[in-house]
């Protein structure tokens, strides 16, 4: 499936890289790692994370790091991230 990232969550990743690269790069490579493996586990398997309250919304919890992707399904082919 294509990926399309909303502007307010690529805004969100740039925020997270630069505020965890001032405390440990290795730290902050590691977590936007793991974000980017996410959603590709996202994209191979879209209806596998959590519906939210939402009807249209899943979410996606990454186990280590605690942070949230909030995604959308758009149509048969395209999954729409709100929020990381």
């Amino acid at each position: 499936m294509k990926i399309r990232y909303r502007a307010r969550a690529l805004r969100d990743l740039e925020d997270i890289d630069r505020y965890l690269t001032a405390r440990s790069p290795t730290g902050a490579h590691n977590v936007v790692r793991a974000i980017h493996a996410a959603i590709e586990q996202i994209a191979e398997h879209p209806r596998s994370s959590e519906q939210t309250s939402l009807a249209d919304i899943r979410v996606k919890i990454l186990g280590r790091y605690r942070y949230k992707i909030f995604y959308s399904l758009i149509g048969a082919e395209v999954i729409e991230i709100s929020r990381p």
